[in-house]
């Protein structure tokens, strides 16, 4: 894998680092094939409880890497290969059957707003900065990227971001429904580890079968039986024994993802 995307592991605690700080992790496509190399792996890893997404330095990400568009992105055949490549990266962190969490302090623009909007919960710093600028690029956002924006923000707030291009504050991210909460500069990182820590103690079946179930609700068509069943299906589990009896018995739960 590249150095330049970082995966480190730790009590069931899977931190994935954009890290390329010298270029405010901008990425380009060997990190998105290397991002979606990591995430791949990770989906799969029965032992990783939580993925923390972040960026190395002073940003989470500041966008693509436009120094190789004049190389990759020359005709619109050459970009829409440019952007299965990109968003096949995309995609994996999407459907990551674990709960993700971005840690975004810094710039959160462009590429890196569209990665931040596809984790779970967003924690940012409060000196971080949002935005898409890319209308002064003259580039379209395309499909299915737009859509991620769009099924998070909605069509007005999406527009907003996409039309004025304009870079602004964590508050403002926060009021859009783009990050999750605001954490003071001094306390972030401590925040984000503790919000790791609460989703690795969760049970790890139930954050999988919540993130489906999630999902499926935004599906206009009707329930069909099994897909209806499988709302009780936790009561199966060995987890939900585990965690009725730690109720009552005033202990903390040990979930062992069956």
């Amino acid at each position: 894998m590249s150095d330049a995307v970082l995966v480190a592991r730790e009590a069931g605690i899977a931190t994935v680092t954009l890290n390329r700080p010298q270029k405010l992790n901008a990425l380009d496509l060997a990190m998105w094939d290397a991002l979606a190399e990591a995430m791949t792996g990770l989906s799969g890893d029965e032992a990783v409880r939580v993925i923390v997404v972040t960026g190395a330095g002073e940003a989470f990400a500041a966008g693509a890497d436009l120094a190789e568009f004049s190389a990759v992105r020359t005709t619109p055949e050459a970009a829409k290969a440019y952007n299965a490549r990109m968003n096949r990266a995309l995609s994996a962190l999407r459907e990551a059957p674990q709960p993700t969490v971005a840690a975004i302090r810094g710039a959160c623009a462009g590429a890196g707003l569209e990665i931040a909007v596809l984790c779970d919960i967003r924690l940012a710093a409060e000196s971080s900065r949002f935005g898409a600028p890319i209308q002064r690029l003259g580039v379209t956002m395309p499909f299915p990227e737009i859509g991620y924006l769009v099924e998070l923000l909605g069509r007005a707030v999406t527009l907003e971001i996409l039309l004025e291009g304009r870079m602004f504050a964590a508050a403002e991210a926060l009021q859009k429904g783009i990050v999750s909460r605001v954490l003071a500069d001094s306390d972030f990182a401590q925040e984000v580890a503790a919000t790791a820590r609460r989703l690795a103690e969760g049970a790890p079946l139930v954050h999988r079968w919540h993130k489906r179930f999630t999902r499926r609700c935004l599906d206009p068509r009707p329930l069909s039986e099994a897909e209806f069943m499988e709302g009780f299906a936790s009561v199966a589990t060995e987890d939900y024994r585990e965690g009725v009896r730690a109720f009552l018995a005033k202990e903390k739960p040990k979930f062992r993802g069956r």
